[in-house]
Formats: C-alpha cells, structure tokens, sequence
C-alpha cells in the first residue's frame, strides 16, 4: 500500500500534514513567479540561489522546531510534520546547489574546485552531503532497517545545522542580521533540548532558552563585527541595549523565545486537586 504524504499512518487523511506538504511548495513557487516577471533581474540566478538556500535553512530551523513545539504544546501529532519538513530542507538544499551550477555554465570541474578551495563552500557541500543522507533514510523502511542506529544517525542533524548556519553567516559577509538570528533561533531550540534531557518541564526549557539565547545571540553578532568588519566588540554589544536603535537580531531572538515560552505556559498542565481526606477507621489487623 502506496501511503501519501497528506494521509495518516493509519491511511486517514491528515488536514495538518496537507497543509503543511502544499506549504512546503509556496517558496519554490513564489521564487520561480519573481524569476518569471522579472523581479529578480538582473542576476536572476544569483537570487535564486541566494532564495533557495535562504528556504534550505528557515525548513532545517523548522524541523528542529518540531520537538519543541510538540512539547511546549502538549500536540503530539506535530511529529507527523517533521520528516516532510526535513526533506524539504534538503530539497531546497538541492536546488540550491543545482542553480549553483548553472551559474556555473555546468562546468562541474570548476564547481568542484570552488567547492574545494573556498570554505564556506566546502562546509555548505558537507551539509548538503548531510541532509542527503538524512532524507535517504527517512523512509520507514530505512527506519525499520536500521534500528537503533537510525536515531544517531538521525542525531548529525545539530552538526549540519551548525555548518548550514555558519555556511550562511559568511556567505552574508557585510549584513548578518538574518543569519544571527537564525543563530539565536538555533540557541534557543538546542537550549530548550538542553534543559529537556536534563530533566526540566517543557516551560523551564523554553525559559532557558528564552532567557540565554537574546544574550548568547548579541555576542555572536558582536563578535563577528568586531572579527570580520573590524567594528568595535562594545558599540555592536550596546547597539542591543539602546532602545532608539533599530532592533538587533538578540531582540527578535528574544521574541521567538518569548513565544515558545507563552505556548508553554499556557499548555502547562494544572495541579491535579487533591481529594478531601475522608477519615476512616483503620482495618483490622493495621497498624
């Protein structure tokens, strides 16, 4: 039986996991009208390419969302979303890549050299490398066939998202406020697992992360500033502070953290009431 990515395990169709799989197709589509009405002239490919890699990332955050987000809400059937969301990443990844080599006048030799000699090249090649053997054993077939081996496979997701990110951060070179806060959304879900393993509740979690993340974000930007633009370590670190300026990747970290945070609260369970103690003459026989 040929299952579809719109139905459930059980063969029911999913409203959630088909909206989600049409959702999955809105970039791609929303790409190709701008190239078509020429709205990314005149490097049509070059946006493309910076398009496509934008959407491999935002996808790749998402599916580590997931968890999360299943867990600060208390909704276990966002589980069914995360493999569809996983293989879009990589799909975008892909064509990513591919419009690469179009650029490229598909001369593989070259891009092969570039991919070679250029690191944030060479890191963003190792990634996709990554994301291709993850979707490739996404089937539940692979699942099945693996076993055990399969969840760490599975687990080189958190790596591939760190050379995805750092691949974007420097590709970026002059503005890196998209990518350092994709960086501060990435704190913030690797802190919330954090604090997870370790036993907190769903709401501790996403306060850690809440809490951690804006900071840990303002230094990253602060510090690639002062490495690669040679700007001041303290005049990037007081530009989050100062309320008069526009805001800082750290401040829409915060509100990403802040959210996750609410969904948490507001799903945390109740004290469960205690019964009122009725008294009752002991058995015979106790003591």
């Amino acid at each position: 039986m040929i299952r579809t990515p719109w139905n459930e395990r059980n063969g029911r169709f999913s409203p959630l996991k088909a909206i989600v799989f049409a959702g999955l197709f809105l970039p791609a589509a929303w790409i190709v009208y701008l190239a078509a009405t020429g709205a990314l002239d005149p490097k049509v490919v070059t946006e493309m390419i910076h398009r496509t890699g934008l959407w491999a990332i935002r996808f790749l955050l998402l599916s580590l969302l997931v968890t999360p987000l299943m867990r600060s809400a208390r909704y276990t059937k966002l589980v069914a979303i995360r493999r569809m969301v996983g293989v879009a990443a990589f799909a975008y990844a892909s064509a990513h890549l591919c419009l690469y080599v179009v650029d490229q006048h598909y001369d593989l030799v070259h891009v092969a050299s570039e991919i070679a000699l250029r690191f944030y090249l060479t890191i963003g090649f190792v990634a996709w490398l990554g994301l291709a053997a993850l979707a490739a054993t996404s089937t539940d077939a692979m699942i099945r066939r693996l076993g055990a081996k399969w969840r760490t496979l599975h687990t080189l997701v958190y790596g591939i998202a760190v050379l995805g990110l750092l691949h974007f951060m420097i590709q970026a070179k002059a503005d890196i406020t998209e990518p350092a806060i994709m960086i501060g959304l990435f704190l913030v879900l690797m802190l919330f697992r954090l604090a997870l393993k370790n036993g907190a509740p769903a709401w501790a979690a996403a306060l850690a992360g809440a809490a951690l993340a804006p900071p840990l974000t303002a230094l990253t930007e602060a510090g690639w500033y002062a490495l690669v633009r040679h700007i001041p370590f303290r005049e990037v670190l007081d530009a989050n502070l100062d309320p008069d300026m526009a805001f800082r990747p750290s401040a829409f970290v915060l509100a990403g953290g802040t959210a996750l945070l609410a969904v948490a609260l507001l799903r945390r369970n109740p004290e469960p009431k205690r019964a009122p103690q009725v008294a009752r003459s002991a058995p015979s026989g106790a003591r």
